[in-house]
C-alpha cells in the first residue's frame, strides 16, 4: 500500500518539477534545464558522501528509525517540489536542490535500513533470495501505482485537488509505512531496547518478572528516541555516550565541578584507583559530573578497551543504566562535601553498582538468550567510537592483585 500511494504521489510530484523547468513555457531553455539536472544530481551526491560519513555508524543500530526517515525524507522532497512552481526562478532552484538532498537521504537510510531489515528476516541463508523476491513485488506494486496515477494525474488538475490528493496519499503513506515499521520485532539490543530490557529487569528485579522478549520489547519501543537517552520506563535519568576516548574521560575527571552556590570543586581521583575497578571489565565508565549543577539528569562516559566484545558493551550499558538508576536524587541538593570524600563517594558508587551489574547480568544471560535476544551483535554504538590501549585482565589476576 505505501508503494503504491507513493507511486502516485510521486507522479503529481513531477509534474509539478516539469512545470517549474519551464515546461509549456515558451521563454524557457533545454539548457538551462539541463543546468538545473545536473545541479540538483550534484547536490544529491554531496549530500550522500556527507550524510554516510557523519551517520553510517548509526544505520544499522537504529534501522527501524532510519526506515520511518527516509520515507518523511522522501514525503517532505515531493511536498517541496509541488510547492516549487509558486516561488521565482532563482528560489525555484535552491528548492529543488534541497529536495534532491533529501532524497539522497532517503537513499541513504532506505537502503542501508532495507539491507540490515533483510539479513533480519533471513533466517536460512536466503538473503538473496528474500531480496529477488521483495524487489520484484515492489516493481509491480509501483507499476501499478503508476498505470493508476496515469488516471489520477489526468483528472487532478486544479491546485486545491492537487494539495488534497498528495496530501491523502502522503498520509496514507507514512501511516502504513509507520505501522510496519512498528510490527518489526529485532532481535539486537540496540540502545533504546537496552534501556527497556535492563530497566525492566532494575524494575522488577525482586518480584521474579520474566525477562522481556523482543516481541514485547517492540511494542514498547519508540521508533525516534533521544540520542543517548538513559530511560527506565518513562522515566529519564540521564544520557550514556559509548566509545569515548580515555582522553575525554580524563579531561571529565580532572574539570571543575560546579556547586549550586557557584563555586567550582575538584575531584582528585586516582585514575589508578579506576583502572584496578575495571580492570576485568572490557570497559570503564565515569558519571560527568562537570556538567551544570541546576539539572538531576547525569551523563555516563562509557571507554571501550581494545579487546571488548559485544557482550562487555552491554555490560557497559547496563553497568551506565544501573549507576543512574541506583543515584540517589539527593546528592544534587546535598551540600559539596570535602574532595576527598567526593572522590570516595564516586569511587565506592561505581564499586557497588559493579558487583550488582555483575550479579544480575551473570544471572539473567541464559534467560536473554532463551528469550531469543543476540548478544553476540553489537548494536550500541551510534558513531565511530575509539579503544582504549588497556588490556583486560582476568579475573584471577586481579584479586592476586589486590591481595
Amino acid at each position: 500500500m505505501q508503494a503504491f500511494s507513493s507511486a502516485i504521489a510521486g507522479l503529481l510530484a513531477s509534474r509539478a518539477v516539469l512545470e517549474g523547468v519551464g515546461v509549456g513555457d515558451s521563454t524557457a531553455s533545454p539548457t538551462s534545464a539541463l543546468l538545473l539536472s545536473i545541479l540538483q544530481d550534484s547536490m544529491g551526491r554531496i549530500a550522500t558522501i556527507l550524510f554516510a560519513h557523519r551517520l553510517g555508524t548509526s544505520l544499522e543500530p537504529e534501522c527501524k528509525m532510519y526506515r520511518l526517515a527516509a520515507d518523511i525524507f522522501n514525503d517532505c522532497a515531493m511536498l517541496m517540489d509541488c510547492l516549487s512552481p509558486v516561488f521565482p526562478k532563482p528560489a525555484r532552484v535552491m528548492i529543488l536542490s534541497l529536495s534532491s538532498c533529501l532524497r539522497a537521504l532517503c537513499g541513504v537510510c532506505a537502503g542501508s535500513a532495507k539491507a540490515s531489515l533483510s539479513a533480519h528476516f533471513a533466517k536460512k541463508g536466503n538473503l538473496g533470495e528474500l531480496n529477488a523476491k521483495d524487489s520484484s513485488q515492489e516493481t509491480v506494486i509501483s507499476l501499478l501505482g503508476m498505470l493508476a496515477g496515469s488516471v489520477v494525474v489526468s483528472w487532478v488538475t486544479t491546485p486545491m485537488a492537487t494539495w488534497a490528493t498528495l496530501i491523502a496519499l502522503l498520509s496514507i503513506h507514512l501511516g502504513t509505512n509507520y505501522a510496519a515499521v512498528k510490527a518489526v520485532s529485532m532481535n539486537s539490543l540496540n540502545r533504546q531496547r537496552a534501556n527497556i530490557v535492563f530497566g525492566h529487569m532494575l524494575s522488577y528485579e525482586h518480584s521474579g518478572v520474566e525477562i522481556l522478549s523482543p516481541k514485547e520489547v517492540s511494542e514498547q519501543e519508540r521508533i525516534f528516541e533521544r540520542d543517548g537517552v538513559l530511560r527506565v520506563g518513562d522515566v529519564v535519568f540521564g544520557s550514556g555516550r559509548i566509545g569515548v576516548s580515555m582522553q575525554t574521560l580524563l579531561v571529565c575527571i580532572n574539570a571543575a565541578i560546579p556547586t549550586q552556590s557557584g563555586a567550582l570543586i575538584t575531584m582528585p581521583v586516582k585514575v589508578a584507583d579506576l583502572l584496578n575497578l575495571f580492570a576485568s571489565e572490557g570497559y570503564i565508565l565515569w558519571v560527568n559530573d562537570t556538567l551544570r549543577s541546576d539539572t538531576s539528569l547525569k551523563e555516563v562516559l562509557i571507554v571501550l578497551k581494545k579487546d571488548c566484545t559485544a557482550l562487555d558493551q552491554l555490560k557497559a550499558w547496563m553497568h551506565a543504566l544501573l549507576l543512574v538508576h541506583e543515584s540517589d536524587d539527593r546528592d544534587a541538593t546535598a551540600p559539596p562535601k570535602a574532595e576527598k570524600s567526593n572522590a570516595e563517594t564516586q569511587l565506592n558508587k561505581l564499586n557497588t553498582t559493579l558487583e550488582l551489574r555483575r550479579q544480575l547480568f551473570d544471572q539473567h544471560i541464559p534467560v536473554l538468550k532463551s528469550k531469543g535476544w543476540d548478544l553476540d551483535a553489537a548494536a550500541l554504538e551510534t558513531r565511530a567510537g575509539v579503544r582504549a590501549l588497556i588490556p583486560i585482565q582476568k579475573k584471577q589476576s586481579v584479586n592476586r592483585a589486590t591481595t
